[in-house]
């Protein structure tokens, strides 16, 4: 996913959801007590949370409940700061963080690679290739500088970033095309898990798994909104837990908040809602301390929806989602990468309107 031309900034966001998220981490605290739990309790490496962990598909790794998004990671205000991210989110248990190789042009792989120095044992470490539509020789190349960016000899997961255009499954499914490369990336051990993500069309990844490819994980937009819009929890999410695969749900709030700044939701239960479905992680993206620090709040004290809490959800956003306006990311290229838009010849988009 690319969130390059985000209309609103996680400060921003952070900053309109201030009263919403005070209430609704109260809440939170209040469930975790009356569980007899200590939502404050110090863990063992000096962090106050603790993240739950599940399964990660069919790979037989365990994963946070809560990942760390890439592209947010470069928009931290600087090195010292993604390293201090990096560093608390993995104190708290998380250990899934995503990246691909065009975020920032470079600099959000390079910002992980540096923020894991002494600590790329502790965590699943994805990125994605950003061919868009180009050959397997490119998604070799690709994969070289993701590695060096990211000091390390292998990926945990490797996905193909952005299938989000009608005719991308048959550009990477053509012969020398990037489901090659993820064959080869595979079998010379510089990858252990392949996958694929998008966030435009439910139809789309439905294509993509038609070829009944051996993939490990999918990523896809989940969210109280989506159920009726173009809805990846209706139409793909059975079929990826059907087949066993690692599902990664992203755009929680929206991509960039619109959901929570608009009124629709509250930051826990975006969170706690995409949480309760039947995924292995939820990417957040997060580019500030402050941000992480209500994240990992959320994370910590989460307790699964019910499936009347998460249909009440569901109606109460309803007369919004119809539209898709909060997820313009399925109807508009306005979310697609820079580079993406280029190998298509859509124009770049200089400014959202809010």
């Amino acid at each position: 996913m690319s969130q390059g031309n985000d209309p609103v900034s996680r400060r921003t966001f952070l900053k309109s959801a201030a009263i919403a998220g005070a209430g609704s981490f109260a809440a939170g605290q209040a469930r975790a007590e009356a569980a007899g739990q200590e939502s404050s309790q110090m863990q063992s490496n000096g962090s106050t949370y603790a993240v739950p962990h599940r399964p990660f598909g069919k790979t037989g790794a365990s994963v946070s409940i809560m990942g760390l998004g890439g592209f947010h990671l470069g928009s931290a205000k600087d090195q010292n700061e993604a390293s201090e991210i990096v560093a608390r989110a993995i104190d708290a248990g998380v250990n899934f963080f995503d990246n691909a190789w065009e975020y920032h042009e470079g600099i959000a792989e390079e910002r992980l690679g540096e923020a894991l120095r002494g600590k790329r044992d502790k965590v699943i470490l994805m990125t994605k290739v950003c061919t868009h539509g180009r050959d397997k020789s490119v998604a070799m190349q690709q994969l070289e500088q993701s590695l060096r960016r990211l000091k390390t000899d292998h990926l945990d997961v490797w996905q193909i970033h952005e299938v989000v255009y009608y005719n991308d499954p048959d550009n990477i499914f053509r012969p020398d095309g990037a489901i090659e490369a993820l064959e080869q990336a595979k079998k010379d051990g510089k990858v252990r898990w392949v996958g694929f993500t998008g966030h435009k069309d439910p139809s789309i990844h439905l294509k993509m798994l038609s070829h009944d490819f051996p993939f490990d994980t999918i990523q896809m937009p989940l969210n109280p909104f989506d159920v009726s819009f173009r809805s990846f929890q209706q139409r793909v999410l059975p079929e990826a837990n059907r087949r066993g695969l690692a599902v990664l749900g992203m755009k929680s709030l929206g991509g960039s908040g619109e959901m929570v700044t608009h009124g629709g939701i509250t930051p826990e239960e975006g969170l706690r809602y995409a949480m309760s479905l039947p995924v292995a992680t939820t990417i957040s993206g997060i580019d500030s301390l402050e941000v992480l620090e209500q994240n990992l709040a959320i994370a910590s004290q989460f307790k699964p929806m019910s499936d009347q809490e998460k249909t009440a959800l569901e109606k109460k956003v309803s007369w919004w989602a119809a539209d898709g306006r909060y997820e313009r990311f399925k109807s508009t290229t306005m979310y697609d990468g820079k580079v993406g838009r280029e190998q298509h010849e859509y124009p770049e988009v200089t400014k959202l309107p809010a």
